[in-house]
Order: C-alpha cells, then structure tokens, then sequence
C-alpha cells in the first residue's frame, strides 16, 4: 500500500501531529462516513481552514491508504492535503467522535412503539435469536452500555416494578436514574442479556449469573451480569469492566506521601502478608493493581487469582476463578504455590483455608497481596483470628494493613467556594489548627459536564498500618481491637476521615463528600 504512487489530486504531506486536538476534528464530515471504512485506513477528515483543502489525517508509520484518500476527495469535493498523525491517536479519535455520536437510551425507545405493540410482539417472541422484531430491543441494550460507558458508570440497574422498569447507572458509585421504559420492554431487555450472557432464557424462577464481551468503538468491554426474580420480574445489573482502561499510579489514587513510600516499601519486601480492607466498590484491587505496577516484573514470578481479572497486566500471570468447575481461590493458590511465584495477588481472602495458605505462603519466602471485606484496617487482624487463623501466625505474616474509601471528586467547571467554619473540620474529626491556611472550601454545584452531579471521578481516601514490633506483640497477645487502635494511633495511623480532609482543603472533594463516606466508620480514640 504504501509503495503505490502519490495520486495527482492529492496535495504533498505539509503537517505532522504529534497529538490531535479535539477542536482540529471536523465531526460533521467524519460522520458522512461509516466508522469500519474510516478505520481500514485508518483515516479521520480534520477541520477545513481552506475551500480549496481537505486537510485528512493519516498514519505516520508510510502505510497511507492512498484509494481510500482518492475515494474522499470525491465525496468531501476538492483537493486532500493529508496530514501526518500517530495511527493510535487516528483511532482515538475516531471512536471519540462515533461514541460521541451514538444515540442515547431516551432516543432508542422513541424507536420500541408503545406499550401495547411491544407486549403483543414479546408475546408472539418465541426464540430471540431468530426474531428480527427485537432488533429495537438489541439496540436499546447497546445502547444503554455504550451511554454507560459514556457517563463512566461502573454498573447497570434494569429494577422492574409493577408498572415501569427503572434504569439507572452506577456513576461514581451513586446511582442515577437514566430512563423509565415502558413495562412491555422489560422481558425482551431481559431476555436480550440472558442471551448475551449464556443464561437459560426459559429459566425465571431461579437467580442467574453469566458474563459476555462487547466492542463499542473500539473498546473491549467485559460485562458481569446478575438477574435476580422480583415480585414484577428479573432484576437485572451488569457491572462493566473496561479492558482498555489503564491501570493508575498509587499516585493518581490519592495516596499522601507517606501512605506511598509505606506501600512501595512493603511491596518490595521479600516476603509477608498485605492487606487492603474495606467495602464493595471502594477501589482494593485497583490499588493492589497499582502495587504490582511498581515491582520488577520482568525479574520478579508474579501471579495473581482474581473473580473477576479487571485489568490485564504485562508479565503478570492471571488465573480467573471458576468455582463451577472446582477452582476455588484456594484450590487456585494451591496450584499458583507450585509454579514458583515471587509474588502472589489473591482477589479476596473469604475463608480459613484461602487464609491458612495465605499465611503458609507468606512465611515461606512469597510476598502475597490480598483484599478483606472489613469496615477499617486493623479490623481485618480480628476477620483472620474470627475464621480461625492463630493469633501467632498473623502476628508473624502481617506487613501492613490498609483500610480504604472512594470519594468522589468535585467537578472543576461548577464548584463553587464557600467560607470555612470550624464545625467542617470538626465534623471529620480534624484539628482546625491543621488547617488554619485553609480560607475557603469548594462545595458542589451540579452542570452539564458533571450530569448535575456536582462530582466528576474519584478519588482514594486511606488508612494504613504498618505491623511494628509493638503490634506485632499486641497481636500475638490477643489484644482487643479497641486496644491495637489506640497504638496505631500513637505510631501514626490517621482515621479516613483525617486522610479525607487534605483533599477537601486542597479543593478536591467537599465536606460532605467525605462525611458521606467515612461517618458511619469513623472511631474516637480516646489516648
């Protein structure tokens, strides 16, 4: 392709870019294509600064799809000044504008007919995957992914009531209502994903799980799908997991500078046990993820169990669990131990027999990284004493332990200053003479670019221990919890809240942000 002659009309290569800025793209005319033909190139028509000119960027690496470039001077009308541009920045930016492009959930049921006519065509329904009736009903589901994706939300909510079906999304880890389909399209939506997921369509008595793979411009995304049997019908969520997200720095989560240079030290240990407590949904395998982004990889043997594999890692082994056939976060960590690992990644620790391997593990030369499901951090030593783990052993195995939250963070094109009072840093349970630098707070506002939210992304909030001597002692003694809190505060453990009141006076998130997710956990200590 590329050793084929220049054709006349088109105008010699004058501009290389090194990053395509949104504003050069002309989303009127890329859209006169269809996006397959775009990406056989792959080829994206720029802003016109000139009649004459038809500025069209094309791949950097010499392989130009000089027809396909022929073919668009004729439909654009005019000469084709090729512009030279990286060819993933090309397709970046062609999925952009088409997902930008792709309508919403509102203007596909505009598409479904009224509740009547939907009702008698679910009836007559007798096999999805034969009925061209449904094409609306598979639209609406794609639809509602990709808007998903669109608005970054974590998960889908299909609730059926008696006389709607509400859908909501996930975002930030706040639910939003998106629309209200008529009642008629609730068991063609469900049975869509049923489908997709491998599930027994036939099957409505019973709860179902499945999973399935979808592209939505150029985006690989792995869907977890749960349907549960309701009074009005299946409940359905999807809970989406974007393969083509990276995987973020334990910088970009939030962490302070001593949180960090304790993480990355313990991390790098040869041995022992790590734990990162707390919630479903509160970032732990995103920050384990984040660990193993900063060991040596290429020297070092790193394996990982997980339900499910979020995000793909190089030189990392993964193993998916899949009880149904016997593979088991224990049965897996059997097999991992057998593969000489240097370090080990258990997706969650749920009982004593993944823990007594675990620890087994630990004290014999592995450096294992797992998650617990516990409100704080040194609650996590009680759930392994609880499940039967002998005090002496976790005494000896345990590194450190971290309990963590997600707060969301304020959108900066509508937050908006306020004074500050005394009362915001008493209630995180915060010294306001921390914080007398501080003259004014940001609250949240609600725009377009937030969905009136007032909140755009995350961020992490932590509180972390490191296993000294001394708590190493009070574990092996049998301490209680109240006990061990009260020397991790005097070794330097600060609560989440405290960690969660840098960022509100930095700007970062709001008061209430912070209440919203640490109030129901935070603990006086009384010295």
């Amino acid at each position: 392709m590329s050793e084929q002659p220049v054709p006349a009309a088109i105008e010699p290569v004058l501009t290389h870019l090194s990053r395509i800025p949104p504003e050069r793209v002309d989303t009127k005319r890329v859209l006169r294509f269809s996006l397959p033909v775009l990406r056989l190139g792959p080829v994206l028509p720029l802003a016109v600064s000139d009649e004459a000119v038809n500025p069209v960027a094309v791949p950097d690496d010499g392989d130009w799809p000089w027809m396909l470039l022929d073919d668009m001077r004729r439909e654009l009308g005019g000469e084709v000044t090729p512009v030279l541009a990286p060819r993933g920045q090309i397709l970046l930016e062609l999925n952009r504008v088409f997902d930008m492009a792709s309508a919403s959930a509102e203007e596909m049921l505009e598409d479904l007919g009224s509740e009547g006519e939907l009702s008698r065509e679910i009836e007559e329904v007798k096999d999805l995957l034969e009925s061209e009736d449904e094409a609306p009903v598979i639209r609406l589901v794609n639809t509602l992914i990709s808007q998903a994706l669109k608005e970054r939300a974590s998960d889908i909510h299909i609730e059926p009531f008696e006389n709607n079906v509400l859908v909501r999304f996930r975002v930030d880890g706040v639910l939003h209502t998106v629309v209200t389909p008529p009642k008629g399209v609730q068991a063609a939506m469900t049975s869509r994903i049923k489908v997709l997921s491998g599930m027994d369509i036939a099957e409505k008595r019973h709860p179902q799980d499945g999973r399935f793979r979808v592209r939505i411009a150029g985006r690989e995304v792995d869907v977890r799908a749960s349907v549960l049997p309701t009074a009005y019908g299946e409940r359905v969520v999807l809970r989406l997991l974007d393969r083509g997200r990276g995987v973020l720095s334990l910088t970009e989560l939030g962490m302070n500078d001593t949180h960090l240079a304790i993480m990355k030290d313990v991390v790098s240990a040869p041995h022992g046990i790590v734990l990162v407590t707390g919630p479903t949904g509160s970032g732990k395998s995103t920050t384990l993820y984040s660990a193993l982004m900063t060991v040596d990889r290429k020297n070092r043997n790193v394996l990982t169990i997980e339900d499910p594999i979020e995000y793909q890692l190089d030189h990392v082994g993964q193993m998916q669990v899949q009880s149904k056939i016997g593979v088991t976060f224990a049965a897996g960590l059997r097999s991992i131990l057998r593969q000489d690992p240097d370090i080990v990644m258990i997706g969650e620790i749920r009982d004593l027999e993944t823990a007594e391997i675990a620890i087994q593990a630990s004290l014999t030369g592995h450096l294992v990284l797992s998650t617990l499901h516990t409100n704080d951090a040194l609650s996590s030593i009680m759930r392994l004493k609880d499940m039967g783990v002998e005090p002496y052993l976790v005494a000896s195995s345990l590194l450190m332990v971290q309990a963590q939250r997600l707060v969301r963070e304020l959108c900066p094109h509508c937050k908006r200053p306020r004074p500050v009072a005394e009362s915001d840093w008493q209630a995180m349970r915060v010294s306001p003479d921390d914080y007398r630098h501080v003259t004014e707070l940001y609250e949240a506002v609600g725009c377009e670019a937030c969905i009136q939210t007032g909140y755009a992304g995350r961020l992490g909030i932590f509180e972390m221990t490191r296993v000294t001597d001394a708590m190493r002692d009070a574990i092996h003694d049998g301490k209680g919890l109240l006990e061990m809190r009260r020397l991790a505060r005097r070794e330097g453990m600060k609560s989440l809240a405290h960690d969660g009141a840098r960022h509100v006076a930095s700007g970062r998130t709001s008061v209430d942000e912070v209440l919203r997710v640490t109030r129901e956990d935070a603990v006086v200590v009384q010295e």
